[in-house]
């Protein structure tokens, strides 16, 4: 008999560590889906909240925020990019010049778990992550976020008037504002069972690993 296991998976759109941490947990999901069965819920993080409509230019945004020198930004975004490789996501950084507000891809994605089927949420979440990272299409521009809710089976007509008004919006505040008073301030974070918590993109096996470990407990 499975296990049945709660996962919340705190992320942004705009994170490449969250599409990391996505693949490798799907990978490891798939390495135990013998054992256990996962209900998988995305909740909403922005790493920029206050970003300005245009966005910011990546280098000078990250040169700002954490200091780092263009050789440093460079490093980082070619070990990012192997990751992704590893897992099979495709960091397109030549495509990628700058960095969004994401606070209505997060609304258009709260809404895919309440109304939408089956699947949609992840669906969506895996889109925007594959429309920002691989294709380097701006996540903050309606007409792409409506756009991509049609390509995996959603209302875009819905979608869009999701964004024309303020649907929505007091919802996700008041989760980013749950996850930030829990403690959460990086991510991605993953919440097992609301109580096990496992930072960062981590490799398939240490996910597999903790896992397996939560559904014994859970079992015992």
């Amino acid at each position: 008999m499975k296990t049945t296991l709660k996962i919340d998976f705190v992320s942004d759109v705009s994170c490449p560590w969250c599409a990391v941490g996505l693949a490798s947990l799907e990978q490891a999901l798939g390495q135990v889906s013998d054992q256990i069965d996962a209900t998988l819920t995305f909740q909403p993080f922005e790493l920029n909240p206050q970003m300005v409509k245009e966005g910011e230019d990546i280098g000078e945004h990250l040169a700002k925020k954490y200091g780092s020198t263009p050789e440093q930004a460079a490093g980082a975004r070619e070990a990012i990019r192997a990751r992704g490789a590893e897992l099979g996501f495709t960091f397109s950084m030549d495509k990628r010049s700058r960095i969004y507000n994401t606070f209505n891809a997060h609304r258009l994605l709260h809404w895919a778990h309440l109304e939408g089927p089956a699947g949609a949420q992840v669906a969506l979440k895996k889109a925007y992550l594959k429309a920002y990272f691989t294709d380097g299409e701006n996540p903050s521009d309606n007409a792409v976020l409506v756009r991509v809710a049609g390509e995996v089976g959603l209302d875009t007509a819905r979608a869009q008037a999701i964004l024309d008004t303020d649907e929505f919006a007091d919802d996700v505040r008041d989760h980013e504002q749950f996850y930030l008073r829990s403690g959460i301030n990086s991510v991605p974070a993953v919440i097992i069972n609301d109580k096990h918590l496992i930072s960062g993109g981590q490799p398939p096996e240490v996910f597999a690993n903790a896992l397996k470990q939560i559904a014994a407990e859970v079992t015992a």
